[in-house]
């Protein structure tokens, strides 16, 4: 089995929950082997540590304390895209005659070798709903005894993005950090997420075509301290929404964003990359030339 999808969606956490519920507490131990991100993914792993575990063959054990206990063992791989190719390959030949119960989470499906890939059956986990975040942050406030109003939850669900680890994160933050009384303005202030009236002054000054404005407020980015990256994730929600955007100016603004992106991520420096953001958004809704032109 093959579990894939965003961070905090509940991969781990459904595979555990699969292994207690066939094995029991008495058998977890001997009966699954789980490997997480901290431990070596090299080939060596693979031929000592998962192949001793899967050499021993395990008996038709009658059930006990209610549990299935199935004459079979079971693997777990956290974030399997992590090992090495060498050792991908030499997990699915050692696996594939035993005929274990095969167990992976991980986060970049496409780095699993084909092989191993084809041989399992996929689940994808999609990000979790409003209604289930939403419900499980609830459950948690009231086992904490924090109080959270409907602005604040309703914030806490659109900053996580579907992730409950990272939710929880924030949530945990803010209890710390203010009380048990917590805020949108407490929640914000803990997950780095720029406030929505910072993105849309970038944005009014984009579209008004001054330059200087939208370098005023590309510095008050800056000097706030504010990661770009951030704005830059949260300017492209304000462009796709736009409903008075047209479309290919929409693709003009994402590209630009995409490459400012890329280059933030090779160590760019942030406000000339957040400048050219602006620059380059300008000209498209301004419909100006996408090059500017130079007499000589």
């Amino acid at each position: 089995m093959l579990f894939y999808g965003p961070p905090g969606t509940g991969k781990t956490t459904t595979a555990l929950a699969i292994a207690h519920q066939l094995f029991g507490p008495e058998l977890y131990k001997s009966r699954v082997l789980e490997l997480n991100a901290s431990d070596d993914r090299g080939i060596n792993v693979v031929r000592t540590k998962i192949k001793d575990f899967a050499a021993v063959a395990v008996g038709s054990a009658q059930r006990q304390g209610g549990y299935p206990c199935p004459p079979f063992k079971i693997i777990i791989l956290d974030e399997a895209d992590s090992m090495t190719e060498d050792a991908q390959a030499c997990f699915f030949f050692l696996c594939s005659p035993c005929g274990e119960f095969l167990d992976i989470m991980l986060l970049n499906f496409h780095r699993i070798i084909e092989p191993l890939a084809s041989r399992c059956a996929k689940f994808r986990f999609k990000p979790l709903s409003d209604e289930i975040m939403s419900s499980r942050i609830l459950h948690i406030c009231d086992q904490e005894g924090l109080n959270l109003d409907s602005e604040a939850l309703s914030t806490l669900s659109s900053i996580s993005q579907g992730d409950l680890r990272r939710a929880i994160t924030y949530l945990q933050g803010a209890a710390r950090l203010f009380g048990s009384s917590i805020s949108s303005k407490d929640l914000l202030s803990v997950s780095g997420v720029i406030p929505v009236e910072v993105v849309e002054a970038l944005y009014a000054a984009c579209k008004s075509g001054n330059f200087d404005l939208a370098n005023k407020e590309a510095n008050n980015v800056i000097a706030e301290g504010y990661p770009v990256s951030q704005m830059l994730s949260q300017l492209f929600d304000v462009v796709v929404e736009a409903d008075d955007v047209p479309d290919e100016q929409k693709a003009r603004i994402c590209k630009n964003l995409a490459e400012a992106d890329k280059r933030l991520v090779d160590g760019a420096d942030e406000y000339l990359q957040l400048l050219d953001v602006a620059s380059n958004t300008m000209r498209a809704l301004c419909n100006m030339p996408q090059e500017f032109s130079f007499e000589t």
